[in-house]
C-alpha cells in the first residue's frame, strides 16, 4: 500500500477522532453543569423555604424535607466528610480524564451525569457549615421509606446505570470507550 494512503487514512482517522473528542467535551460539560446549577438552585430553594416545615406532594409518600447528611449515600459513614470530600476531589479528577478518553456519547453523558453530582454534593461539603472540607450535604427529596436523597444524588445513580447500559451496547464496538 502506498505510504500516502496510509498517512491519509491515519490523518482522517485523528480529525474524525478530534471531532468526537470535541463533542464529548460539549455534551459533558453541558450535562455536568445543568446538573450542578439544578442541584445547587434546589438546593438553595430548600434551605430557603423549607428549614421548618416539609412540602408533601403526593400523600405521605413523596415529599421535599430538608436534612442534613455529613456521611455518604444512604447516611453511612457519618462523620468521615473531610474524607469523602478528598475522595469526591479525587473521582472529579478521574472522571474528568475518563470523559476526555471517551469518544461514546452515551458513556460521555453517563459520566458527565455523575461528574455533574459529584460536584454537587463536593461544593456542600466545602462550602456549607460547619466549615470547609467538613460541610453537610443538603438532603431532601423522600420518597416513601427509602432514604431522603438530593438531584445529585440522583444525577449519581442515573450516570451510574448510563454507563452499565453503555458497557453493554457498546461494549467492543469502534466508539466504545477507551480505555484509561
Amino acid at each position: 500500500m502506498p505510504t500516502g494512503v496510509d498517512s491519509s487514512s491515519s490523518e482522517s482517522r485523528r480529525s474524525t477522532s478530534s471531532a468526537a473528542r470535541r463533542k464529548g467535551a460539549r455534551l459533558a460539560t453541558a450535562v455536568a453543569l445543568t446538573v450542578i446549577v439544578a442541584d445547587q438552585l434546589s438546593k438553595w430553594w430548600v434551605v430557603s423555604n423549607l428549614a421548618d416545615n416539609p412540602l408533601t406532594l403526593i400523600g405521605s409518600y413523596i415529599s421535599f424535607e430538608l436534612s442534613r447528611n455529613s456521611g455518604s449515600a444512604l447516611s453511612l459513614f457519618q462523620g468521615f466528610t473531610p474524607i469523602l470530600a478528598i475522595l469526591a476531589v479525587i473521582l472529579t479528577v478521574v472522571l474528568v480524564r475518563v470523559i476526555q478518553r471517551s469518544e461514546d456519547l452515551l458513556s460521555i453523558f453517563g459520566l458527565a451525569l455523575i461528574l455533574g453530582g459529584a460536584v454537587g454534593n463536593l461544593i456542600d461539603r466545602i462550602f456549607r457549615a460547619p466549615g470547609i472540607f467538613e460541610g453537610s450535604v443538603v438532603d431532601f427529596i423522600r420518597v416513601g421509606s427509602f432514604p431522603i436523597f438530593n438531584i445529585a444524588d440522583s444525577a449519581i445513580t442515573v450516570g451510574a446505570v448510563v454507563v452499565v447500559v453503555a458497557s453493554f451496547t457498546h461494549g467492543g464496538r469502534r466508539g466504545a470507550p477507551k480505555q484509561v
